[in-house]
């Protein structure tokens, strides 16, 4: 039963969780600062976004080994791990939605004797927002994937961590277990991820 190996790793499900959102709120404003900077200033922008788009190709769990390496066995490798991996999704969706408005609106928008930062609040950022929504439900996914291969590799709890330890005694029915578990939390932020962006389409309406 796959239930019945769910109460001794409900405890382990916590640090996960928590070092997963933790990362994907760092990621988050981070990504979209820098989004902001490339968007307003062409040098940021010719000289990060195709690196950026680049690192997007790269298989990053690859690189979890190399955190361990630079930040030691603790939780900041775990952490700095999820907060790169979920990153670059944010960064480039939302630098893409920023740019993508017509120049006629933003012409408007200095014909009315707006500053930069007006026409940022009331007409780029809510351009950009299904952009936006789009990156962060990417990086949600991504930073739980990176905490649990920073778990894989070296922990001594989380759900990253309990997983091949109960495969190293083929108990197959805690592994499904602790994955069901994965699932769900993934869903769960997801989800909220989701609902956060039905709230902010209630508030500037229609995107």
């Amino acid at each position: 039963m796959l239930t019945a190996g769910w109460p001794p790793i409900l405890p382990h499900a916590v640090p996960t969780m928590l070092k997963a959102l933790a990362g994907f709120v760092i990621a988050s404003v981070l990504g979209i600062a820098l989004a902001g900077a490339i968007t307003y200033s062409n040098l940021l922008r010719e000289a990060l976004y195709p690196n950026m788009v680049l690192f997007q190709l790269i298989p990053k769990i690859a690189l979890a080994p190399l955190f361990i390496i630079w930040l030691g066995i603790g939780a900041e490798s775990r952490l700095s791990f999820a907060t790169f991996i979920s990153f670059f999704p944010i960064v480039v969706a939302t630098a893409t939605g920023l740019s993508q408005i017509h120049p006629d609106t933003i012409r408007l928008g200095h014909s009315l004797t707006a500053t930069k930062w007006q026409i940022f609040r009331t007409t780029r950022f809510p351009f950009a927002l299904p952009y936006i929504f789009s990156g962060l439900k990417i990086a949600i996914t991504m930073s739980m994937i990176g905490v649990i291969g920073g778990e894989f590799i070296t922990a001594q709890e989380g759900l990253g961590y309990l997983i091949p330890f109960a495969s190293s005694k083929a108990e197959t029915s805690l592994v499904l277990a602790r994955i069901a578990i994965l699932c769900v939390i993934g869903l769960g932020f997801f989800g909220i991820v989701a609902m956060i962006e039905r709230l902010v389409k209630h508030v500037y309406g229609s995107f």
